[in-house]
């Protein structure tokens, strides 16, 4: 009978065989296997909607649909806040938008009409999304459909070198997130970001080469991997950059490239930075910009002219609070220039994350807004990369402010990204 659920039973051994499917299914695959468990439920069809690279639209795999706003649909709204969405259409068929999100990390949504919803037909239904965006994020490395799919127009070749060796764009626990956003999404340069957990620390870091060309994109890959070479094998902070220092010494001599790198304690807050002749790094904190916070002094970019200065390099430290939100950035985002020649501007970019934290939107959601308004700006023709990474650090517990009260509104922590800061200040100093 239409609308009745199934009993509990059935439904877990149709789960099982959901499971066993998912596993064997080629990429393109997904939605059938999908629809198939949705009718076996009772509902009409199920269909799976990802992300193109620039977060503008949702495409289905099937092909059939047409491409959804992330900005203009119910089903952009679902992705944008992470929300469970039901529309009920004019024959009163209802129609369900559930978020595709791994982790931290968005990957679209799923849509699935049915005649009715009970609590036990949304509890399946959410299930089925976080096995769907699962079995995404592990086929879609090796599957160029999937590649295809997200992208809306070529891809140039040094963006395709650096893309392939980029990490999800989010990821996080429910201690700390890191997200980042990169532009010209097809014609990338020498820009890049990175960022990995461990057991008790998040690292991240941005990178910045010489030039807008091939040989930035690989001085720009020769450092990724000579950072990740080092951490993999357990160095401190300083030997992170030391080992991108000997990477593009020894490989790319004539090549240098600016960065920041971050070592973040989950647990107590205490962040750990070295900065690489790099744009210094931004430190909100209650729905303000903490001036100076992460200031420390200059030091030469990383590769041969690191060698040639003969000083060591600093690493500087401060302990952050709930809440706080740090940002790296590079250049371009702050020197992209409008028709009239105006400057986006340090003020415009802080202004912004600012406004965006206080409405409570989640990380992600900041900085994907945040980066069409660097787009838009300049007419979608970037001049230079422009990439920006934020940290956010939440441990769990509710978080209150000075006058006693959750700010933004929110209701405690409420996962990676969730809204809310408090109030202080904190100054580096090198250790």
């Amino acid at each position: 009978m239409a609308g009745v659920s199934m009993p509990a039973g059935a439904g877990e051994r149709l789960l099982e065989e959901l499971v066993a499917q998912t596993h064997q299914a080629a990429p393109m695959d997904l939605p059938d296997v999908a629809s198939r468990y949705a009718k076996a439920l009772g509902m009409q069809r199920a269909t799976l909607y990802l992300v193109d690279i620039q977060q503008r639209l949702l495409v289905p795999l099937t092909g059939r649909e047409e491409s959804l706003g992330v900005d203009s649909s119910l089903a952009g709204w679902a992705y944008r806040t992470l929300s469970l969405r039901v529309a009920e259409e004019g024959s009163g068929e209802l129609i369900v938008w559930l978020p595709l999100v791994d982790g931290a990390e968005r990957l679209g949504v799923l849509e699935v009409r049915t005649p009715a919803l009970d609590g036990l037909k949304l509890w399946r239904l959410r299930t089925l999304a976080a096995l769907l965006a699962m079995a995404v994020t592990s086929k879609r490395a090796s599957s160029d459909t999937l590649a295809r799919q997200a992208r809306t127009e070529a891809m140039q070749l040094p963006a395709e070198m650096l893309r392939a060796f980029l990490p999800p764009r989010t990821i996080g626990s429910d201690r700390a997130i890191s997200t980042a956003v990169l532009e010209p999404a097809y014609e990338l340069g020498g820009d890049a970001f990175d960022h990995s957990f461990t057991k008790d620390h998040l690292y991240a870091s941005i990178l910045d080469a010489m030039g807008h060309d091939l040989a930035s994109g690989l001085a720009t890959s020769v450092a990724m991997a000579g950072c990740r070479n080092a951490r993999r094998t357990g160095a401190d902070l300083l030997g992170l950059v030391a080992g991108v220092d000997e990477a593009l010494a020894q490989w790319l001599p004539d090549q240098f490239c600016t960065g920041v790198f971050v070592q973040l304690d989950v647990e107590s807050g205490m962040m750990r930075w070295c900065n690489c002749g790099h744009p210094t790094p931004l430190l909100i904190r209650e729905h303000r910009l903490v001036d100076r916070a992460l200031e420390c002094s200059a030091e030469p970019p990383m590769g041969l002219p690191a060698s040639l200065a003969g000083e060591p390099r600093s690493v500087h430290e401060t302990i952050l609070e709930p809440g706080d939100r740090v940002l790296l950035y590079t250049d371009g985002v702050v020197e992209a220039r409008s028709e009239d020649g105006e400057q986006f501007g340090l003020e415009r970019f802080t202004d912004h994350i600012i406004r965006a934290t206080a409405a409570g939107a989640r990380a992600p959601e900041v900085l994907r807004l945040l980066i069409h308004d660097i787009l838009d700006h300049q007419d979608s023709d970037l001049s230079d990369d422009a990439t920006i990474l934020l940290l956010e650090w939440r441990p769990p517990g509710p978080l209150t402010g000075p006058d006693g009260r959750t700010p933004g509104g929110a209701e405690g922590w409420s996962g990676p990204g969730g809204p809310g800061t408090i109030q202080g200040a904190a100054e580096p100093r090198p250790s």
